[in-house]
């Protein structure tokens, strides 16, 4: 696929971020290029209208780089965009999950009644590893009645073996297996 080599192309690699022995991949050049990000785009909504995973109701952005591409997905497929962002950052009455993270536990929320019953979700964030924080956020979905279908990751850090954690199929754009 020519658009994944693109797209794989523009990445950064930063060596020991964010601590020593973590090669971090920066995805951040991509948004620097027009071409790179409706390349990103386009990729995304073409494997989403080509799955067969019927109608999509609505895009779940993980805070914060889910808002990245989040809202210009849903709005390509005529769907809703919800963001689910960090503890004390939603007004109004939320729902929450915490998550296990290496040093402790934080929490994820969403606003009630932003995803409603029977709703179809898509999960997006930039990048899975061990899979903590999509899991936390397909709690989220489940307690508001709705159903994932998908999660999607720009980069899938596959050796962790996040996806193994998730309750629906996942795909990613870009795989690293080290």
């Amino acid at each position: 696929m020519a658009d994944v080599a693109f797209l794989r192309s523009k990445l950064r690699a930063i060596p020991d971020f964010p601590k020593k022995g973590i090669l971090f991949q920066d995805i951040f050049p991509i948004f620097q290029d027009p071409i790179a990000v409706e390349t990103l785009v386009t990729h995304i909504v073409h494997h989403l209208t080509s799955s067969n995973l019927g109608k999509i109701d609505v895009i779940v952005g993980l805070d914060a780089r889910g808002f990245l591409l989040g809202p210009t997905i849903a709005l390509r497929l005529g769907c809703a965009f919800v963001p689910v962002r960090k503890a004390g950052k939603l007004p109004g009455a939320t729902t929450r999950v915490g998550y296990t993270k290496e040093y402790g536990t934080d929490y994820f929320e969403m606003q009630e009644g932003a995803v409603k019953a029977g709703q179809n979700v898509i999960i997006l964030d930039d990048l899975i590893a061990t899979g903590g924080s999509a899991k936390a956020a397909g709690e989220l979905v489940k307690k508001n009645g709705g159903k994932t279908v998908e999660y999607i990751f720009f980069i899938e850090l596959s050796f962790l073996k996040g996806r193994d954690v998730l309750d629906a199929p996942t795909y990613a754009v870009m795989t690293f297996d080290d």
